[in-house]
């Protein structure tokens, strides 16, 4: 797929978003294709899953300080700090754009699903899709802050299918259940003993 397409319909997405839903002014940015790399983060993301006949990642990156403005503009309360109400909204907007975007794509692409979005707070830490190979980086600055709109989408049939999923031995099981019921004194029916 042209990326020339992808970036057209992310800016068209995130404008009307900004502009309809959260009256917050926004520039788009050059866009550009970034390997994914160790650097930590600072702030917040939220990863929108998307399937189908094509099948990747959408991401929503921006400072805490713009999570709690975008929080403040859908809620209409004021936010000057990261909660769990900052964390949803950035997890809304991220489906809302990359939501925007699969819509558009489906006319030429077939059917595709969102799925819900996972978000992330912090300071330098690491975030990884292990089947991103490269991210579309479409930018965006709203005010002082930068707002990123990332996607990585490939045909389905290209990408490796995924592991099965990880089990644990049933002793492992057992010993946590174990130590499970000593710390929280369940056993002996008394108080928790110290770890």
């Amino acid at each position: 797929m042209d990326d020339s397409v992808l970036v057209r319909l992310i800016r068209e997405a995130t404008e009307s978003v900004f502009s309809v839903m959260l009256h917050l002014p926004i520039e788009p940015g050059t866009e550009q294709r970034v390997v994914p790399s160790s650097d930590g983060y600072d702030g917040v993301i939220a990863l929108v899953p998307l399937g189908g006949t094509l099948t990747g990642s959408g991401r929503l990156v921006c400072g805490a300080r713009l999570a709690c403005r975008i929080s403040s503009a859908m809620a209409m309360a004021e936010h000057s700090a990261v909660t769990e109400e900052v964390l949803d909204a950035i997890g809304e907007l991220g489906n809302m754009i990359i939501g925007n975007v699969k819509t558009e794509l489906e006319g030429t692409e077939g059917p595709l699903a969102v799925g819900p979005p996972t978000v992330i707070f912090g300071r330098n830490y690491h975030a990884r899709s292990s089947a991103v190979r490269e991210w579309l980086v479409v930018p965006f600055q709203c005010g002082e802050d930068r707002l990123e709109i990332d996607i990585f989408l490939a045909p389905a049939a290209d990408l490796p299918p995924a592991p099965p999923p990880q089990m644990f031995a049933a002793g492992a099981i057992s010993r946590a259940r174990e130590r499970s019921v000593v710390a929280t004194g369940a056993s002996t029916g008394g108080p928790s003993a110290p770890a």
